[in-house]
């Protein structure tokens, strides 16, 4: 196998949520430099990296962080999206699960950077079980002197508090977190004014992802030209990715970026299962555009090489289907989850989902014609970049691109016209 475990190092360690198997291991040491290096050097550091968002974005993080304007009279806050709902995705689960105090100790450096002194958690609520492992890791943190106030003698103070969501999946989207956060209704907020300007309570707000988070530790203690060469030019670093779908061997696997698609299925995942051949694969969740096995063998695991097949990154969750797949069922599995899953603050989304599902369900039962087809494809294209926020645009991009690369899948159980009814 050819992973590097950066992030997962310990996750294979006796009482890897320990704080003491934690200092062992090189633990709080890059907290311990940070607070000798000032904000413009923290965020230098993490700019040099190359390290983009880990959430979905791809956005770069050092450039995010460097919008925040630390001289707001104004509260800062961070907030760690641990909303994880993205379907065929589950790494940050277990980075919170086995490794939590490189989550917090990120989190606090990512604070010390902003100059915020209250950070959140903000949790998936099914994910409730891990809520006592990241307090209990909290607490273990506060006793050590990591947090609070005076932090190894600092002026630094800081405390986190682990908030759990209710479930929805566009409360993974970043301004509705934070209305969830504020105790409202969990809908996105128009943009601008972004988080970093306007965020929770009205105030400048870093929002990361946990993955992001809990590659801060390492950025700063080993440098951010070390960091950056682990992965590629612009995609610097290491990322997990949750394999799943017809391989011999799902899970998450640590891989440099860049690292090429069909080497994680064939290496870290075994190949295909039961000796079948590969049919699609989904790289980044299911929420991006659905790819074949020939544009697949020329990706490469980096945002510029996704996006050179049609397809993007994401959060790395990569979905694989073998030749017996059929492409419909997976879509019309998708659009009923979106479907379910929107918020219903705007029309193209709440509406257009609805009619998505209608028109599958009347194709599944065989009464489709070829003009339902048709029809999708209109409402796809009346849907995208029409939506309140990026929901509606994550509901059809897996249609449109499963319709153009698989259209003998759609087309074989339509009817190209109406039954002509004769007079009796």
């Amino acid at each position: 196998m050819a992973e590097t475990k950066i992030l997962t190092a310990r996750f294979d360690l006796p009482n890897s949520t320990s704080i003491d198997t934690y200092l062992k291991t090189g633990g709080y040491q890059a907290l311990e430099k940070a607070l000798k290096m000032t904000q413009e050097e923290i965020i230098e550091e993490v700019k040099k990296s190359a390290l983009r968002g880990r959430g979905g974005a791809g956005f770069p993080t050092g450039l995010k962080w460097s919008f925040v304007p630390r001289s707001s009279p104004k509260p800062k806050y961070l907030v760690c999206n641990a909303d994880e709902s993205e379907p065929g995705t589950c790494k940050d689960r277990y980075l919170m699960e086995k490794d939590p105090h490189q989550l917090i100790e990120g989190m606090i450096i990512s604070a010390y950077a902003i100059g915020a002194n209250l950070s959140f958690i903000y949790i998936r609520g099914e994910y409730w079980y891990l809520i006592a492992v990241l307090e209990k890791a909290i607490e273990e943190a506060r006793a050590r002197g990591y947090l609070g106030k005076n932090i190894l003698g600092s002026k630094f103070e800081l405390d986190i508090i682990v908030h759990p969501g209710a479930g929805a999946y566009i409360c993974g989207e970043e301004t509705a977190l934070l209305e969830s956060l504020e105790g409202k209704r969990g809908h996105p907020r128009i943009k601008p004014p972004f988080p970093a300007v306007v965020g929770l309570y009205g105030c400048p707000t870093l929002v990361n992802n946990v993955e992001t988070l809990s590659a801060v530790p390492h950025i700063i203690l080993k440098g951010g030209d070390w960091y950056r060469q682990l992965g590629t030019e612009k995609s610097g670093g290491t990322k997990m990715f949750s394999l799943s779908g017809h391989v011999n061997r799902p899970g998450n696997y640590e891989v440099r970026m860049g690292y090429p698609l069909m080497q994680l299925i064939n290496e870290e995942g075994g190949g295909i299962r039961d000796g079948k051949k590969l049919k699609a694969v989904i790289p980044g969740g299911s929420s991006v555009p659905i790819i074949n096995a020939e544009e697949a063998a020329r990706c490469n695991l980096d945002y510029e090489s996704c996006q050179s097949v049609g397809t993007m990154l994401a959060s790395g969750g990569v979905i694989v289907m073998d030749e017996t797949t059929d492409i419909f069922e997976t879509t019309f599995n998708l659009i009923k989850f979106y479907k379910h899953e929107s918020c219903g603050w705007c029309t193209p989304c709440r509406e257009g989902t609805d009619w998505l599902v209608k028109l599958f369900k009347k194709i599944k039962s065989g009464s489709g014609t070829q003009a339902d087809l048709e029809l999708i494809e209109r409402l796809c294209v009346n849907i995208e970049g029409r939506s309140h926020c990026p929901l509606g645009e994550a509901a059809v991009l897996p249609i449109t691109s499963a319709m153009k690369r698989f259209p003998e899948d759609f087309t074989k159980r339509v009817r190209k016209t109406l039954p002509v009814l004769q007079p009796a």
